[in-house]
């Protein structure tokens, strides 16, 4: 498959491009970026000095002309500018930013304080978290790539209330990141000494992802779900920990029974013990595991994936994987790194 990055020099796109470099079955024929078009990837991530890319302003009529599938991986309200034209060129489209995430317009616009500017094709495109909507994903021409926090909680939540385990008004998501989740633009919160030693909270109340769970968990639950999420931010590089905590009255059978459902997932782990950021960094895996406190009457959830992998660029290819018939793991098999 003929495949185009569009922001391929962020982080998530980089990590993308990363990834399509080992993919068997995928060629990369246009790396845009509009920061270092005329520059190689090699010059802006060394790291890429065994497979470069050339770096390319955007042309739309030529990725159209040579492309299958294109990724777009561009700030939230710039995507819905440019994938009605990718749509119109006749390519398929995965997008990783939370513009096509949503099932209704207005939602979107209340959580990201803008217009959206392509709601029409809200109707047409399917959430890209391939677990849930695998059967969906397969004929789709648009993906809206799921976000990394709403991924580990997702995951780690769905099953429970799609069997009614939980109680629905209890839910308290507590997640931290590394600080690739906040890209690669240069912010004063970011820089080394403000983060280097510190550990804190953003977006209390107010963070995006919240609304984009509430829409997925509503699904699963067959009712209106709310819920507290509460992000914080860790002196790390990368990788998401969710701790999650809901009241419940199940037994350790029932949750276990629950899970099942992803027991032949091959990027959905449960595990007996609780995981860490470092089981998971470098994969496309999310380790899940639980434990249920008596005392209280609550379960509480831990889940870890990697941010930049199984809650971006991974998902992507998991999906471009699940579009064009390829085995789901191929490019993605790789063990994390735990050192």
């Amino acid at each position: 498959m003929n495949i185009s990055v569009i922001g391929a020099t962020g982080y998530s796109g980089a990590e993308l491009m990363r990834i399509l470099s080992g993919h068997p079955n995928t060629k990369v024929v246009h790396a845009v970026s509009k920061s270092f078009a005329g520059k190689k990837m090699s010059e802006i991530y060394p790291s890429f000095l065994g497979c470069d890319y050339p770096l390319e302003p955007l042309d739309i009529p030529a990725i159209c002309a040579d492309s299958d599938i294109v990724f777009t991986c561009l700030p939230h309200g710039t995507s819905s500018e440019v994938v009605p034209q990718l749509l119109d060129g006749g390519v398929k489209v995965i997008d990783l930013s939370g513009d096509f995430r949503y099932n209704d317009a207005a939602v979107y616009e209340k959580w990201y304080n803008t217009k959206h500017g392509a709601a029409h094709l809200l109707n047409q495109s399917v959430y890209g978290l391939t677990e849930l909507y695998r059967d969906k994903i397969k004929h789709a021409g648009l993906v809206g790539n799921s976000g990394c926090y709403t991924t580990s909680s997702i995951l780690a939540l769905a099953p429970l209330l799609r069997s009614g385990l939980i109680d629905t008004g209890s839910i308290i998501i507590d997640a931290k990141s590394g600080v690739t989740g906040a890209g690669r633009s240069e912010k004063l919160p970011l820089i080394f000494c403000e983060v280097d030693e510190n550990f804190k909270a953003y977006g209390v109340a107010s963070h995006r992802h919240t609304s984009e769970i509430e829409q997925e968990l509503s699904i699963a639950a067959g009712s209106e779900i709310t819920l507290s999420f509460t992000p914080h931010l860790l002196p790390i590089k990368r990788g998401i920990l969710t701790t999650i905590y809901a009241s419940t009255t199940a037994s350790k059978a029932q949750i276990d029974k629950a899970y099942d459902i992803y027991s032949n997932e091959p990027f959905v782990h449960i595990t007996n013990t609780l995981p860490e950021i470092k089981h998971v960094i470098g994969s496309n895996n999310c380790a899940i595991g639980f434990k249920l406190d008596e005392r209280t009457g609550r379960i509480i959830i831990i889940s870890c994936i990697d941010n930049l992998i199984k809650g971006a660029g991974g998902q992507a290819v998991q999906n471009m994987n699940t579009m064009c018939g390829y085995s789901e793991s191929e490019g993605l098999n790789n063990i994390g790194w735990y050192l």
